[in-house]
């Protein structure tokens, strides 16, 4: 029988958080990503390897709900293997469509998560001398915030 809890989740949600996939650090990464918001409570931590323009590997550390667990896990897994240009398309609407949905007051987790990659990304570019394509907003008040103006689409 299912808790109150999990029945406002979806199976692919508490998939990943009862077994989350590349937790960890990535020795010597091309870019890391850092996001979070005290107010949110939730603090995100990406790690990305980049060989030829390709994300071979991507772990994170997550300080957060379950939510903020799952969306983590599952940018991960939905990164790897991509080219860099194909993981900037990588949206918060993605991230929640693969995971099945999310309740409304969670969706600032994939917008986290969303944000978390985007950081990594425009760090590897940093570390390449290139310029990055990412913008990533310099209030991190804001990247809780961006939730607001999409879930109403």
């Amino acid at each position: 029988m299912k808790s109150e809890f999990q029945s406002q989740y979806s199976t692919k949600v508490m998939e990943h958080f009862m077994n989350p996939q590349n937790v960890g650090q990535i020795e010597d990464p091309s870019g890391v990503g850092d996001v979070g918001n005290p107010t949110c409570g939730d603090i995100m931590r990406l790690f990305i390897k980049v060989e030829d323009g390709v994300i071979t590997d991507a772990k994170f550390m997550t300080f957060g709900c379950g939510a903020a667990i799952a969306t983590s896990s599952m940018v991960t897994e939905m990164v790897k293997g991509k080219t860099v240009e194909e993981a900037l398309e990588i949206s918060n609407r993605t991230v929640t469509e693969a995971l099945g949905g999310l309740p409304k007051v969670k969706m600032h987790c994939s917008v986290l998560s969303e944000q978390a990659l985007k950081s990594a990304i425009n760090d590897y570019y940093e570390r390449q001398d290139k310029p990055s394509p990412v913008n990533i907003p310099e209030d991190e008040h804001e990247q809780c915030d961006l939730y607001d103006s999409d879930e109403e689409e």
